[in-house]
């Protein structure tokens, strides 16, 4: 058996090893993300392609339109190893012909027509047409960002080496609102970022653009994202001072071309005076009022002429994310009003201009319910049809904070006549921050596919964030951003991957984890078969096995206390809701919080039949267990194990997964970048360390107080 170190020599030793991981990187790493364009290794396929691609005719120039034919002249001289030429011959064989509607020849229009009605306003079509002189190949759509992506999408299949001989792809998006919400500070600090400083240099602009603005658009046009929150929920007030808003309208002129729009996020305060001390420390201070309560009139027309001053300057301004009442921060509950009341306010200055309100549920009042997982339902579903229709809802996809795994936030089917937009992490918050590998399609996919039976049986999460089940006028999903400063963009090479991964399920969120994977694996590494299903296997394990490392059965919430990286499932001071021990409640005869209907009932706030699985011990999905039960030390799983038993396999058996994650990866020496290569095997090295002292940090202290001994240790 293992030697049992102490509880304090764990955190010690955890202390010292996530010290090195907090040295400097080398300089060089590769900066391109997924647009790294090499030449076509597939010797076949790159003669096919060579052929087929001979002349790039684009049909108009509008700013979008030379973003796009830019993108196509440079991904096919890198991909293909030589120019094409450039035509203006629609009819020309072996062409690539780009052009939205109204720029299109009337035979070619005629042919499209039925497609381009399928694709709708953001979609594209990209199609192989024969022409009387031989075939082309077209990338049109109805306005030109969907050309632009279109030309993405193009690319992209000849990165991952696919044939193009027969092309008819329709493509249009599953959610209207596809967002990056970026908790980026004015300081330019990131909260919860564990990738440098923010992207954007506040001190420099307007009157100086980073070239890396133009390289961030484009990745996100690549994926078809279409909206940019650029600053921290937790929201300072200058971000709406007019010297501010000059350099929010730089970006949004920058991000216009790729189909992007900006967003902020507004502090319900900020038409408060910083004379009025008591409210000045509750992060109010650039206006003249001294209330910010959402029926004065006063500040009504405050926030009115506020909307009309940003209009002004970016005249599609995409509107407000709002993180109000929660966490310190001030919000209509301050003056007595209701979550829709401070909502409603802001909407109805935002309407005239197309805006919308991203109200975000993460509320957790102590007075609403002894257990904090079922306050936000109770908050927000007595309000259901008292929003305005320009206002998200904005829950995230469990019901207590971006854990590693929850059940799903019961939210969603709850509120049929508001529309709900899914808020998603990338930053790896609680999950191994910048440091581990854990791809996260798999994790969004299993809620994704969650069936709340809401409406019935078939009732999936993704079914009510596209609007299906409940046909809401407009749809959205919003994933925190995991970008920053450094060369790679995301601090791990394969945290590029969950950006990829979030654009492309926001696109479409049928894509399966595995596609994805292949998609980003082939476009970032490289088709080489060996890389492509080792490095893949690698993936798609890693969000399970970081799981077990960390938090199996269904427990929760035992990491460090404002840091969120380590272990520390003794923590038992401070805010009761914010313990450890709240969580786990293990002692001596057991483990597990109690949420079936003889506790805190949290299961009551599900769906038949979700809730009666949930409730009962027997059918409660073990990824669930010790979520929904608190359960004897004893208690047999479905393994056939006991409770403490399992769990001992568990966390083995994750650390086991990132040693073979090791393994794996040394294998491909010679097969990738040396760069990437030397720079990920630092990462899991460190992976591996962290991994096994939450391993031994969890089970010592578990063990302690079910006086059993560990097991499962090869």
């Amino acid at each position: 058996m293992r030697k049992q170190f102490s509880f304090p020599i764990i955190l010690t030793l955890f202390w010292f090893s996530h010290a090195g991981s907090m040295a400097p990187t080398p300089a060089k790493e590769w900066t391109d993300l997924w647009l790294d364009y090499r030449l076509v290794s597939n010797q076949p396929l790159l003669q096919e392609y060579r052929y087929n691609l001979k002349v790039l005719v684009v049909s108009s120039h509008s700013e979008t339109m030379e973003l796009a034919g830019a993108e196509l002249r440079r991904g096919l001289r890198l991909l293909l190893g030589r120019e094409v030429s450039e035509g203006t011959d629609f009819e020309a064989a072996n062409s690539l012909v780009i052009g939205a509607r109204g720029a299109l020849p009337q035979s070619i229009l005629a042919e499209v027509q039925q497609e381009l009605n399928a694709a709708g306003q953001e979609g594209y079509v990209v199609k192989t047409r024969a022409t009387p002189r031989g075939k082309s190949i077209l990338i049109v759509a109805n306005h030109d960002v969907g050309v632009l992506r279109g030309a993405f999408h193009f690319l992209r299949l000849l990165q991952t080496q696919q044939a193009i001989r027969a092309l008819a792809i329709v493509s249009h998006p599953r959610i209207q609102y596809r967002l990056l919400n970026h908790w980026d500070n004015l300081d330019r600090s990131v909260e919860r970022g564990y990738a440098g400083k923010s992207l954007w240099k506040w001190e420099e602009l307007p009157g100086t653009i980073d070239p890396r603005y133009h390289d961030y658009a484009r990745a996100n046009a690549s994926l078809g994202i279409n909206g940019v929150v650029l600053n921290n929920v937790n929201a300072n007030p200058d971000i709406l001072k007019p010297e501010y808003l000059k350099k929010v309208a730089a970006l949004a002129d920058i991000f216009r071309p790729y189909g992007i729009r900006i967003f902020l996020s507004a502090n319900f305060s900020s038409p408060i005076s910083e004379k009025f001390e008591f409210e000045a420390r509750r992060r109010g201070g650039i206006g003249d009022l001294s209330t910010s309560d959402p029926l004065d009139l006063h500040v009504r027309s405050w926030w009115k002429n506020t909307v009309g001053e940003i209009y002004q300057l970016i005249p599609d301004f995409g509107g407000f994310l709002v993180k109000a009442s929660s966490e310190g921060m001030p919000g209509p509950n301050d003056y007595g009003r209701t979550h829709a009341e401070g909502a409603n306010m802001l909407a109805e200055v935002l309407e005239p201009y197309g805006g919308i309100v991203m109200w975000r549920s993460f509320v957790y009042d102590a007075d609403v319910d002894p257990d904090r997982t079922k306050r936000a339902y109770k908050e927000f579903v007595p309000l259901d049809g008292k929003f305005h229709s320009n206002v998200f809802v904005q829950p995230k996809n469990g019901p207590l904070d971006f854990q590693p795994r929850e059940p799903v936030n019961p939210l969603f089917g709850a509120m049929p006549k508001t529309p709900l937009m899914l808020e998603l992490q990338l930053t790896q918050e609680y999950l191994g921050h910048s440091t581990h590998l854990v791809y996260l399609a798999p994790m969004w996919k299993e809620y994704l596919e969650f069936d709340t039976h809401a409406n019935g049986a078939g009732s999936t999460l993704a079914s009510i964030v596209d609007g299906s089940v409940h046909g809401y006028p407009m749809t959205g999903i919003a994933g925190v951003a995991n970008t920053g400063d450094d060369r790679n963009w995301t601090g791990h090479f394969f945290a590029q991957a969950n950006w990829y991964a979030f654009g492309r399920l926001a696109w479409d969120h049928t894509l399966s984890s595995e596609e994805i994977a292949d998609e980003w694996i082939g476009m970032s590494l490289g088709n080489d078969t060996t890389v492509l299903s080792t490095v893949r296997k690698m993936m798609m394990g890693s969000w399970e096995a970081c799981v077990k490392y960390m938090t199996p059965l269904g427990l929760h919430h035992i990491m460090q206390e404002h840091f969120h990286y380590g272990p520390e499932p003794s923590l038992d001071k401070g805010r009761e809701d914010w313990t450890s021990v709240y969580y786990h409640r293990a002692g001596t005869t057991g483990i597990g919080y109690n949420r079936n209907s003889s506790g805190s009932n949290a299961v009551s706030q599900y769906f038949s039949p979700v809730r009666e699985r949930f409730d009962d011990l027997t059918s409660c999905p073990e990824e669930y267990l010790l979520w929904f039960h608190h359960v004897p030390w004893d208690y047999r799983t479905k393994s056939g194990r006991t409770v403490w038993d399992e769990l001992c396999h568990r966390y083995h058996a994750g650390v086991k997964y990132v040693a073979h994650m090791q393994e794996n990866w040394r294998s491909l020496q010679p097969r990738v970048d040396p760069v990437v290569f030397e720079l990920v095997g630092e990462k899991l090295a460190q992976h591996y360390r962290d991994a096994g002292i939450w391993r031994d940090t969890c089970l010592t202290y578990f063990q302690r107080l079910s006086g059993k001994p560990i097991v499962g240790d090869d």
